[in-house]
């Protein structure tokens, strides 16, 4: 069932440029073959049912990061108002995997999907209490015009894909 801070979230989404789909968990492996390019690396998805697909590098090196066209991760939270995702560090390397390759494609329940900042950080305070201190919040494609114009991917990926987990 739709809510309205998920409609909100994919309107942000749309604002930014960043391509979406909604998938039962069933249907995850699918749906990254459709939106991802190899090689693809990634991290473990933490979401019962939800598993990554066997052509998923989910133990990369750091040369296989610098190969890799696509990176798959799961994301904490998604923050409605802005259309950011909150990517929890991890012992598996979520950042790098995030932030290395052209395609960022993310999955994340809808039911995380938080209306904006204010609810963000208090999930951030009971994740920091917990001793998960680290997260990128990311909001669409990587881009800076530091030089002139805009350039997308200078800083990490071009491309970001979010696939919602629909419950």
């Amino acid at each position: 069932m739709m809510t309205d801070t998920a409609a909100t979230f994919e309107d942000s989404l749309e604002r930014l440029d960043v391509d979406w789909t909604h998938a039962a968990a069933g249907d995850v492996p699918e749906v990254l073959e459709s939106v991802c390019s190899a090689p693809t690396v990634g991290v473990p998805l933490p979401f019962d049912g939800v598993s990554l697909p066997e052509w998923v590098n989910d133990d990369p090196s750091p040369s296989d990061l610098r190969e890799a066209d696509t990176g798959v991760t799961a994301a904490g939270i998604g923050i409605a108002d802005y259309g950011s995702v909150v990517l929890p560090a991890t012992p598996e390397g979520t950042e790098p995997v995030s932030l290395f390759s052209d395609t960022h494609v993310t999955v994340l329940r809808t039911s995380d999907i938080v209306p904006g900042m204010p609810d963000a950080f208090g999930w951030l305070g009971e994740e920091f209490r917990a001793g998960n201190d680290s997260a990128i919040i990311a909001t669409g494609p990587s881009a800076t015009a530091d030089m002139g114009a805009l350039v997308k991917g200078a800083h990490g990926p071009k491309d970001v894909h979010v696939v919602m987990l629909d419950e």
